[in-house]
């Protein structure tokens, strides 16, 4: 009795403590997060599962349930500025969850464990909104509108990292329409659309030029086919016939192109005489008129170059000769002046520095040579006749006992100036050795 109580009891508490245990114990499903907070051991303040379940002790701990449905944020961002300084309208549509990595899941219970589905979603549309202008301005309209996949990267690479950091991550992104108020997207169209319409044209053109030139050589074929099957139903009877068309045929073709050779031989054989014409009239041209023309030209350039080189050095030689005379008169009055000026001053000095008497001596030396020239004076004078009435008797006139020839003579002697009037009209006294001048009452006479 004992030991089936005793196992009873045993039964009954571990009974019990399993139903303990059940209550405690919460599972998480595979679309949640379950988030276990407060007393965890260690430096962590929370604990997050994705799947399976954990104990979660009553009074020290408590537990929350963060759901990994996706959620649909629509973005109709208006008005973006884009890298050219051109407005965008970029309406789109993002795919956001919570995360179900480590780092991720923490950052989810911490920011987001007691908010609900709205207020996840305004903190997310915020983040997606910033990023997304961002990233329109760092881009240019064509890569934005033209390269959507590297757009949708560079939108993913920006905003993702945003969101990890709030524990939601980006599923998706759906771009509808990029549009902007300048139309310069629409432009781009049309003109892709201009180009892509021109490219058919052209394609469509050539395939009709590949059609037409395919049924050209068909109907070839068909002819040739037709030609060759008539050909042979009337060989045996028309071989020889054919056979000398055909060999007419060939002829006359061999003739023809034989006959177009020589027109476009002989056509381009003139063609080739006129330039050789030409050529020749123009260096003959040349050769007569423009050659002849450039050699006096440059010999007439010559000779004047000449002419007036020949004329500069004439010039300069003439000047050198001038300065060279004039250098050698300056130098020898120069040289006549200083001698002169030397020898006056040893006369002055040799007259007791009286200069007067100096200038007389000058003047003494110099009445030989004026004596000649009175001499010459009178030398060169012509008298044919002189016819003198002479009554021989004395007068007045004739001055004192002498008769009027005798005074006549002496009249006409005494008109030569005397040497002590040339003397005066020097300004000088000539020294007494040499007579003197005494007034009379008719004129000066010399004593």
């Amino acid at each position: 009795m004992d030991l089936n109580f005793v196992a009873i009891v045993v039964l009954g508490s571990v009974a019990a403590l399993v139903a303990a245990l059940a209550k405690l114990y919460r599972r998480c499903a595979s679309n949640k997060i379950l988030v276990v907070y407060g007393r965890m051991g260690g430096r962590k303040t929370v604990q997050c599962y994705h799947g399976g379940g954990t104990i979660v002790w009553p009074l020290i701990q408590g537990c929350a349930f963060l759901d990994l449905t996706p959620r649909n944020i629509h973005i109709p961002l208006k008005g973006a500025l884009s890298q050219q300084n051109i407005r965008v309208n970029v309406p789109s549509t993002f795919t956001i969850a919570v995360g179900i990595t480590p780092d991720i899941m923490n950052n989810a219970a911490v920011r987001l464990l007691d908010l609900d589905h709205r207020g996840i979603e305004s903190m997310a549309t915020e983040i997606i909104v910033g990023q997304l202008r961002l990233t329109i301005a760092s881009l240019r309209i064509e890569e934005i509108n033209q390269d959507r996949e590297r757009f949708l990267e560079w939108v993913k690479k920006n905003i993702e990292p945003e969101l990890h950091k709030i524990g939601l991550t980006l599923l998706n992104v759906n771009i509808t329409d990029i549009t902007d108020e300048s139309e310069y997207i629409e432009s781009i169209g049309k003109k892709a659309s201009a180009t892509a319409v021109n490219q058919a044209k052209v394609d469509v053109a050539e395939q009709e030029k590949q059609g037409e030139i395919g049924k050209a050589l068909a109907e070839r074929d068909r002819r040739v086919s037709v030609a060759a099957f008539n050909a042979e139903a009337v060989k045996g009877e028309n071989d020889s016939k054919a056979h000398i068309a055909l060999t007419n045929a060939s002829l006359a073709e061999k003739q023809a192109e034989a006959t177009r050779r020589s027109q476009v031989a002989g056509q381009q054989a003139e063609v080739e005489i006129q330039k050789a014409r030409a050529l020749a009239e123009m260096q003959r041209l040349e050769a007569e008129e423009v050659v002849p023309q450039e050699i006096n030209k440059k010999k007439i350039q010559i000779d004047a170059e000449a002419e007036a080189q020949r004329n500069v050095l004439i010039a300069r030689g003439e000047a050198e000769a001038i300065l060279a005379v004039r250098q050698a008169e300056a130098e020898g009055i120069q040289k006549l002046l200083d001698a002169k000026a030397k020898g006056y001053k040893q006369l002055v000095e040799a007259c007791g520095d009286d200069a007067k008497s100096a200038s007389t001596m000058l003047l003494i030396e110099k009445l030989e040579e004026i004596v000649k020239l009175q001499v010459e004076a009178i030398k060169n004078i012509k008298i044919d006749k002189i016819t003198v009435w002479d009554s021989g008797q004395h007068g007045e006139a004739g001055g004192k006992g002498g008769s009027a020839t005798s005074n006549f003579i002496s009249q006409f002697v005494k008109s030569l100036p005397a040497l002590h009037d040339v003397a005066s009209m020097a300004g000088l006294e000539l020294p007494q050795y040499l007579g003197q001048v005494t007034p009379s009452s008719d004129s000066e006479r010399l004593s």
